[in-house]
């Protein structure tokens, strides 16, 4: 879905994904990023052109690029699944380069995206998934404050075939101002 909405602060700017974005994000991909996704790892920037174009063109979905203050692109996330009738939504097909691995990139994006999803739309739950293989993305993901909420067994093909489960979690209205809270404080540190 094509979007025009930009979030920003402390530190980022998340942008709408175009393909302008290719090249920027094409160096940070590499196989330990794209474990367990459904999509093949792009090697080109058309590749990565053709997974921005599926992303933007899916209903529900509102992709961004995360650009660092200096203009750097550092990776791209995404709402999807949106469903305003019985308030909720995902956020996930997160990846960022190393570079900002384990800082304050992950917790600033997800800051604005939850203040978004929760005080601009007024929605009762936000999901967050990952591969339950993928330990740092689901240890990364309880940081955040979201609750795990079991795993879905033999849920998703990943793009090399292999099938696997997936570790759901969320975030509830009454939840978000203490979530909020500790994203603020890690922040502020």
């Amino acid at each position: 879905m094509i979007h025009d909405l930009t979030l920003a602060g402390h530190g980022v700017r998340l942008e709408p994904l175009g393909r302008e974005h290719a090249p920027g994000l094409l160096p940070l991909i590499d196989e330990g990023l794209w474990f367990g996704l459904a999509s093949p790892t792009p090697t080109s920037v058309g590749d990565v052109e053709a997974w921005i174009d599926k992303g933007v063109s899916t209903p529900g979905t509102q992709a961004f690029a995360v650009v660092g203050e200096e203009g750097e692109v550092r990776g791209s996330t995404r709402f999807y699944d949106l469903a305003p009738v019985p308030g909720r939504v995902e956020i996930g097909a997160t990846f960022y380069g190393r570079d900002w691995w384990g800082g304050r990139t992950n917790p600033a994006c997800k800051l604005l995206m939850l203040g978004h999803a929760f005080d601009a739309w007024g929605l009762r739950r936000v999901a967050l998934r990952a591969d339950a293989r993928n330990s740092r993305s689901r240890a990364a993901i309880q940081r955040l404050g979201a609750r795990p909420e079991g795993v879905l067994r033999k849920h998703r093909v990943a793009a090399d075939g292999t099938v696997g489960d997936t570790a759901y979690f969320s975030i509830v209205d009454d939840e978000w101002p203490d979530v909020r809270k500790g994203l603020e404080q890690r922040l502020s540190a």
